[in-house]
């Protein structure tokens, strides 16, 4: 694809952009600080702390600042990954295209507002930044140079026409990943080439269980076991191989993604909360996917309002009875064990009375998916991230035994899953670079396919500035959440970084999908087009695992207390 109006005798590629991002990052920093000080000084209480009042009455400006953050964080490691790629001579010209693009673009929504969502825009004067330190980020060379000249017409359509080359799944730059990494990448996305992509989308359209078939190949795979220890049956790998596993996995159906959360949630849970008897018992069944777990621990009405829950264990005698309603929960009637979080302390109304536990449950068919007496459960019918199902669960007395108690201490429970979040939101944002790069890919056989007005639509400014935004902003989004899993590999505290993945990956997977049907048309609005299915599969990112407005919170309120870039 080429469009005549542009010659690419005359270089489209910045050839110091590396150089410009690096001098801009300084600028970046100090307009961040700015921000941060000016969003502190209005919810800060008199004791310097963070006002929960003042935080919510400011939600707008600190939600900002949370993006704001967050873009700062992408720049630096779009420079960092541009770094290790040329010391390994694998900066090339598709890399540099997507480091000019990707600064250029990020900086320009820096200087004149981030998207938060469709009709919000973070723009750092409503974080209280002055006109004057406005006007000294624009005006410094490097950022005035990469916003003028970084993300041209002439660059996008340059990238997309490199696009056109290389294999059929369309990477577009080089991860950096190292050599092991891509071998496993490669193993899954001939995987997911063969068994999952051919039927994915008829899997979405009537509604179906992926086929038990598929789960049982998964287990040979490894991928129930991928970062459970090797002494209790897994693979003993990171979070790093956890992202490429769930990319490409995700890159064929979101809920074949998915499927490996199930068991990483329930994994972290035990490997961090659980008694060594716990742990012998569940990891090795986990790990072979012998045992499939489902996440038992919204309820209704109380959303992310975890401490408001209001199902109960009760002592009798030896055992626990479990009784209460839950919601969305995934994959709940073809599974064994239920980590179940309940008020086990009388008298309680906050998380300190939550309490975890592994629960036992009878596996259920397509039929019957509750056959126990003590379960209930409703099917909550949904727009995409279908292949699991989602319930609605009523547990009428549900009894387990004593050693069912995470950890074999009560009150821990909220503490226990928080210890999971990290890594349920890196693997959240893998998931969701696979969906965005699913989304392109449609997009762009479609788009060199399509013909109209005497060529491929492919050759259109607006549709081929599409799918070089998309190709970009996965690229900045796989080196963020790559970036947070190397941070839980080596054992930091990450939930900043793990929050920052999610935020950004979520909002790509949507953009691409949004822009994918708008470059299918008409077609891209009929059901049998696979496109459809990616859209309704994108919306539900922004919501599961922490809601964008949630994590954006959460990202605030933790910069504001440590100070943190």
């Amino acid at each position: 694809m080429t469009d005549p109006r542009h010659s690419f005798e005359t270089p489209v590629v910045l050839p110091d952009a590396p150089a410009l991002l690096a001098a801009a990052l300084p600028e970046v920093e100090v307009l961040e600080a700015a921000a941060r000080n000016a969003v502190a000084a209005r919810i800060s209480g008199a004791d310097g702390r963070v006002s929960n009042a003042a935080l919510e009455a400011e939600q707008h400006a600190a939600h900002g600042l949370a993006w704001l953050s967050t873009y700062v964080q992408c720049l630096r490691q779009l420079h960092l990954w541009a770094e290790r790629l040329a010391a390994e001579g694998a900066f090339g010209e598709v890399e540099a295209l997507i480091l000019q693009i990707g600064a250029g673009e990020y900086l320009a929504q820096i200087d004149g507002g981030i998207p938060m969502s469709q009709g919000e825009m973070a723009r750092s004067a409503d974080m209280g930044v002055s006109p004057a330190q406005r006007d000294r980020f624009r005006a410094a060379p490097a950022v005035a140079q990469l916003i003028a000249a970084g993300n041209t017409d002439a660059a996008r359509a340059r990238l997309v026409t490199l696009m056109g080359a290389g294999d059929g799944a369309l990477s577009v730059g080089a991860t950096g990943l190292d050599e092991e990494l891509e071998m496993i990448r490669d193993h899954f996305r001939r995987f997911t080439e063969a068994r999952v992509t051919p039927d994915a989308h008829g899997w979405h359209l009537n509604d179906e269980l992926i086929p038990i078939g598929i789960i049982d190949e998964m287990a040979e795979l490894g991928v129930f076991g991928l970062t459970i220890p090797e002494e209790f049956g897994g693979a003993g790998m990171g979070k790093t191989a956890m992202c490429v596993v769930s990319e490409e996995l995700s890159r064929g159906y979101i809920g074949v993604g998915s499927l490996g959360t199930r068991s990483e949630i329930a994994a972290e849970l035990i490997l961090c909360g659980g008694t060594e008897e716990q742990k012998a018992h569940w990891l090795p069944r986990l790990a072979s996917g012998e045992t499939l777990p489902t996440a038992v621990f919204t309820e209704p009405n109380t959303g992310s309002d975890l401490g408001a829950l209001k199902t109960r264990a009760v002592r009798d005698g030896q055992d626990w009875v479990l009784t209460g309603n839950k919601t969305w929960i995934t994959h709940g009637g073809r599974t064994d064990l239920m980590t179940v979080l309940a008020r086990s302390v009388p008298d309680t109304d906050n998380y300190a009375g939550l309490s975890m536990f592994l629960a036992e449950k009878t596996r259920g068919t397509d039929a019957e998916p509750f056959p126990d007496a003590t379960i209930a459960g409703g099917e909550i019918e949904v727009l995409g991230y279908r292949g699991m199902k989602e319930y609605t669960l009523a547990l009428d007395g549900h009894r387990v035994p004593e050693t069912a108690l995470l950890g074999g201490a009560e009150g821990q429970g909220f503490r226990q899953l928080m210890q999971t979040f990290e890594s349920a939101r890196i693997q959240t944002a893998a998931r969701a670079i696979g969906v965005a790069q699913n989304a392109m890919e449609l997009a762009k056989a479609y788009a060199t396919d399509r013909q109209a007005f005497g060529k491929p639509i492919a050759a259109f400014p607006r549709v081929y500035g599409k799918l070089a935004m998309m190709a970009v902003e996965i690229a900045i989004a796989r080196q963020l959440t790559y970036f947070a899993a190397r941070e839980k590999d080596a054992g930091r505290r990450c939930d900043l970084e793990a929050g920052m993945a999610k935020l950004l990956a979520a909002r790509v997977a949507w953009s691409a999908a949004d822009n994918g049907v708008q470059i299918h048309g008409g077609n891209g609005f009929a059901l049998e087009y696979p496109i459809s299915r990616v859209l309704c599969d994108a919306r539900i990112l922004n919501i599961f695992e922490g809601a964008a407005e949630i994590q954006a919170q959460v990202i605030a309120r933790r910069l504001l207390e440590s100070g943190r870039n």
